[in-house]
């Protein structure tokens, strides 16, 4: 049997999440000398670059302005975190 281990996020109003993640997995995902958290918050970030993009390029319809600037600022974070463009790592451009 696998234990979990748990990760908090806290949101800027003060809420809070607990994550429960399979005990090690994280540390799968590590380079030398980066910690758990590192990729965890990695991962999330990543996910949230990949759904904006989604979103607003591959939605029918158009998309609100609101959106394309929330999106726009991810991927500015996404390439601040990696130093790569959210274009490159995902293999495509618009």
């Amino acid at each position: 049997m696998v234990d979990t281990e748990t990760y908090t996020i806290e949101a800027p109003n003060g809420d809070v999440e607990k994550l429960e993640l399979p005990e090690g997995l994280a540390d799968v995902f590590t380079e030398q000398g980066e910690s758990s958290t590192a990729v965890v918050g990695d991962l999330l970030i990543q996910s949230f670059a990949q759904q904006a993009h989604a979103v607003v390029h591959h939605s029918q319809g158009e998309t609100p302005a609101d959106l394309d600037a929330l999106n726009g600022k991810m991927e500015e974070i996404f390439e601040e975190r990696f130093g790569v463009p959210l274009e490159e790592a995902m293999g495509h451009s618009h």
